[in-house]
């Protein structure tokens, strides 16, 4: 796992190097900042996206619960008057709550994670959309929340609140990933289940705690994009944020079969797609282009993961 992030360490300092080299902006302080800001947004949802891949899982409906998150919560604060610290427990509870759903359906049903998280996506999106009759949600002139603003858009000599969320929660979740029985666990499920099953571990409760696990992370990420767009469309807030969740896992050497994965990964597999956005950005390539350079990124990635398992698994018949 070590010798990934490395390779994918080595990577970043690469393509950064290349960007750097196109456009000096690049190193800009107010570009990297920038630059942070967007890694700590979409780094928060793409550790839960991990936690759930690692179990063989997948989740496809964090975009819109980013979507209906987002926009209760400012329905809440605004027009109904609710405290915004009870209605920011109120969205990380619910985040949780849609997990839970998602992990019994899964476990108790047995219902294929996909379906089960893509019949999310679409319910979700239609309630967000209902809910505010296909309206934006947003702030009106004159509304001011400082407290809030400032921990979740404020900066701390220069470095992005929402980064340092990022990496304080990422370092309580790499504790509990590779330091906790459960990672064990959640590594033993995503191997083999049945196994796993067989050796004592209660692979529904493993399996359902990583989906309330990403519906907290995903939660918490609704509460800072909602207050970095301050305007949030129901119908494209947080549009395709799955993709770049599980770009970033792959990208970072989790293996969609589950088994496979570490937190650092992820979290540098966030900071390369970003990167890569930025240098999309400088060679001038269509932006309406983004999602095909996912798509690539992603294909590459199930590629390099498919050949190293095919290489490993070579040695290990070699060593026998």
């Amino acid at each position: 796992m070590m010798k990934k992030d490395i390779g994918l360490f080595v990577l970043i300092l690469l393509v950064g190097t290349v960007v750097a080299v196109i456009n000096p902006l690049f190193l800009s302080p107010i570009n990297l900042g920038n630059t942070a800001n967007l890694v700590g947004l979409f780094g928060l949802f793409a550790i839960g996206q991990a936690f759930v891949i690692i179990t063989g899982g997948i989740e496809l409906s964090v975009g819109s619960i980013i979507a209906l998150l987002g926009v209760l919560f400012v329905d809440l604060i605004v027009n109904v008057g609710l405290a915004w610290p009870l209605a920011l427990l109120l969205m990380l509870a619910l985040g949780m709550i849609m997990g839970l759903m998602h992990g019994l359906l899964i476990t108790r049903l047995h219902l294929q994670a996909f379906i089960v998280t893509l019949c999310g996506l679409l319910i979700y999106r239609g309630i967000a959309r209902f809910y505010t009759a296909d309206a934006t949600a947003g702030f009106a002139f004159g509304d001011s929340f400082p407290v809030l603003e400032w921990l979740t858009t404020g900066r701390f000599y220069g470095v992005p609140h929402s980064f340092i969320a990022m990496l304080v929660i990422a370092a309580i979740m790499w504790v509990v990933l590779h330091r906790s029985v459960f990672g064990r666990h959640l590594y033993a499920v995503g191997k083999n289940e049945e196994a796993a099953r067989y050796s004592g571990i209660n692979t529904g409760r493993v399996i359902v705690a990583a989906y309330v696990i990403c519906g907290l992370l995903t939660g918490i990420a609704a509460i800072f994009l909602a207050m970095y767009t301050r305007s949030i469309s129901p119908s494209s807030h947080g549009n395709f944020y799955e993709l770049y969740a599980i770009a970033a896992a792959v990208l970072g050497g989790f293996s969609l079969r589950g088994g496979e994965g570490s937190i650092i990964g992820v979290v540098l597999g966030v900071v390369l797609l970003q990167i890569l956005q930025n240098l999309v950005n400088l060679l001038g390539i269509p932006s309406s282009l983004n999602f095909a350079v996912m798509g690539s990124v992603i294909l590459v990635g199930v590629l390099a993961d498919s050949q190293f398992s095919e290489f490993r698994k070579r040695r290990l018949a070699l060593r026998r």
